[in-house]
């Protein structure tokens, strides 16, 4: 895949360009923490589609959002369009792991009349919240973002200690995150510092989110999808996201199906040929 930058409204988003020019058009958008190179084992295996991956904004080598400024899920959707618009692609699908597939079931839902069609994995809608949790966690998540302030970004001496740090985060049980998946994402996940590297990706993407949809908005999202939409999942589920409600949620698409295969939360990146086997010839319209 070859490194690509464009400049949008809200500062330079970098990326990775795979593909022939002409061929059915895929805007990859990776996961929370993650970056463009999330989609590198899988690249290979996408034939007959034009792929760009990009690093969403504050991570790997695209812009900090401005100062005061939230990293929201529907905040990021204009971007994504600025995005679209700076490539000359008036229509393209979608393809989203985790965070991604979330952002991109609202850009699939709000932006019928650009999005052909939705490959989503590990995700599909967003994390709901209780209607009773709104004002907890709206002061929880202040009460961060203030703190933050007086926070220091943890120096690596080397690159090695920052893979094995994020190997020690990717412990949670269904992360499948490997060493050499690993090295990929530190790669291009660091930033050269005094005495070391520190990571690039900007650390207000760890605050709690302010606000976030009940789960009757979640359905009524979903249930707005209306282009082709396959989600894969990984046996077995995330906590977060149980087979029950994943399955529920996909049976409220207007053509929505689900593939459910044994692996990680990243299973995209371990098992990239698995994976392109269940997409198919989805991507390219088939």
């Amino acid at each position: 895949m070859r490194e690509f930058a464009i400049d949008t409204p809200l500062g330079r988003i970098a990326g990775l360009h795979a593909g022939t020019p002409g061929a059915p058009r895929v805007l990859a958008l990776h996961g929370w923490l993650d970056n463009a190179a999330s989609f590198l084992p899988l690249a290979p295996f996408l034939d007959g589609i034009e792929l760009v991956a990009i690093d969403m904004p504050g991570h790997g080598r695209s812009a900090h959002l401005p100062a005061g400024a939230d990293y929201s899920f529907a905040g990021a959707l204009a971007n994504l369009l600025d995005v679209a618009d700076a490539l000359g692609w008036d229509r393209f699908g979608l393809l989203g792991h985790s965070m991604g597939g979330a952002i991109a079931s609202l850009l699939a839902a709000a932006c019928p009349e650009r999005v052909t069609r939705l490959l989503a994995i590990e995700a599909i809608g967003t994390l709901a919240e209780t209607p009773e949790q709104t004002v907890p966690r709206l002061r929880d998540a202040l009460a961060a973002q203030r703190a933050l302030r007086d926070k220091r970004l943890r120096v690596f001496p080397d690159v090695d200690s920052a893979v094995r740090a994020r190997q020690f985060a990717s412990r949670v049980p269904g992360s499948g995150l490997g060493e050499a998946e690993v090295r990929l994402l530190v790669a291009r996940g660091l930033r050269a510092v005094d005495g070391g590297y520190t990571w690039s990706s900007d650390p207000r993407l760890t605050l709690p989110t302010l606000v976030r949809m009940t789960e009757a908005q979640v359905e009524a999202l979903v249930a707005g999808i209306s282009c082709p939409v396959r989600a894969i999942f990984a046996d077995p589920a995330q906590p977060y996201l149980p087979d029950g409600l994943r399955r529920s949620r996909t049976r409220l698409l207007p053509a929505g199906e689900i593939v459910v295969m044994p692996g990680g939360h990243h299973l995209h990146m371990q098992q990239p040929a698995e994976v392109a086997a269940a997409i198919g010839d989805f991507l390219r319209g088939g």
